[in-house]
């Protein structure tokens, strides 16, 4: 499924990278820590975290995944945009719960990392 199928039928916001829209998601990952993310999560993978530093970009850029999706109506701060608009990772903002949206993308067809 391609993220913005995914961005349009989950009601999601597109705060940085549109570009990256047309990427293919292969699954999803949710965890705030930074640490979980760079050990488990997949190229391909949407990741799902209430964390909007900077430091997510990087974490995204590593696996190469398909893009973050930020929530609890957490912002991205203007460094954190400005990093994912170089690097091309797409940003999402959601006001949903991370087992709100998880529980939603799962609906959706978007299956996790075991």
């Amino acid at each position: 499924m391609k993220l913005k199928e995914i961005v349009a039928a989950a009601g999601l916001t597109v705060r940085a990278a549109p570009q990256g829209l047309g990427a293919e998601v292969t699954g999803g990952y949710a965890s705030d820590l930074l640490s979980c993310v760079m050990a488990k999560a997949q190229e391909g993978n949407l990741w799902v975290t209430l964390q909007a530093h900077p430091n997510i970009v990087a974490v995204a850029s590593l696996h190469d995944l398909a893009g973050i999706v930020i929530t609890e109506g957490q912002e991205p701060n203007p460094q954190t945009v400005e990093k994912a608009n170089e690097h091309g990772v797409c940003i999402m903002t959601t006001e949903h719960a991370t087992f709100t949206i998880v529980a939603k993308l799962a609906e959706l067809g978007v299956r996790g990392v075991d």
